[in-house]
């Protein structure tokens, strides 16, 4: 039986991990060669794709971009959801409920539907074309699924940590950050790596509000590289395999916090 689980899950991470593997081999070849073998390794390794990709790009400029405004977005996120978490599970008033289902509603409403008059407002508050622009959407975005999960973790959490805390003098502020961060750790790990994926990877948005070359991100900037009549792909597939390291790299930094987190809860 066990032998079994271990296959399935084996041919899962194959199956999985396939597409990034055949990405990278598609960087290193030629179009040709991509059109003529697309299974195959190349039949000369070659990092002209990646030459050519900066090159023709400013791609420094857009990854830096992107790093800007994803972990800008991710740190207010992290930082205004546990602050309303911690008020709604540790809190008992009249409008708890209420104030929980108004975060909810974030979740249940497409922002998308509200583009034009969320373009309007961003233009009032003369923000457009710039990244703060795209921040203030990210975070709104974001914080409403990060109160629902750090709700749920806040409440598993024993309430005698924090009374035993405010005994010795601590403030709720000092409670929260002394005490119940470092036990955070899990929720905050999904937390931070659903948003970071959720950031890092939005078209729409930049499309929107940004027009200025040297303030696009990676997905709109990597627009160029399509043609009416022609694509060079194997530029293309260097573009995103170099965009793709980020979020592999924190993947597998924060994958045991991001495990946890989804489990949190499940088992008392």
């Amino acid at each position: 039986m066990r032998i079994g689980q271990y296959v399935i899950a084996y041919l899962f991470a194959v199956v999985s991990l396939y597409p990034i593997f055949l990405m990278l081999l598609s960087s290193l070849k030629t179009n040709i060669e991509i059109f003529k073998n697309p299974m195959s390794f190349p039949k000369i390794w070659s990092l002209a794709a990646y030459r050519k990709l900066l090159d023709q790009l400013p791609y420094f400029d857009y990854f830096g971009n992107s790093v800007l405004v994803s972990v800008i977005s991710v740190a207010l996120i992290l930082v205004f959801g546990a602050l309303a978490s911690f008020y709604i599970a540790r809190y008992n008033f009249k409008w708890n409920s209420a104030l929980f289902f108004f975060f909810l509603l974030g979740m249940m409403i497409p922002i998308k539907l509200g583009i034009v008059p969320l373009f309007m407002l961003m233009k009032s508050f003369g923000v457009l074309n710039s990244s703060l622009s795209l921040i203030l959407v990210y975070v709104a975005i974001g914080i409403p699924m990060s109160v629902l999960i750090l709700t749920g973790f806040f409440r598993t959490l024993p309430k005698e940590l924090e009374e035993a805390a405010k005994i010795d003098g601590c403030s709720d502020l000092r409670v929260l950050l002394s005490i119940i961060t470092p036990l955070m750790r899990p929720a905050l790990g999904t937390v931070m790596i659903m948003n970071f994926i959720t950031v890092w990877n939005d078209f729409f948005f930049p499309l929107i509000f940004i027009q200025d070359e040297a303030r696009k991100t990676i997905p709109v900037g990597m627009l160029t590289l399509f043609s009416e009549y022609s694509t060079d792909w194997s530029v293309l597939f260097a573009g995103l395999t170099l965009s793709s390291l980020p979020m592999i790299i924190l993947f597998a930094v924060a994958s045991r916090q991001f495990m946890e987190g989804m489990t949190a809860g499940a088992v008392k």
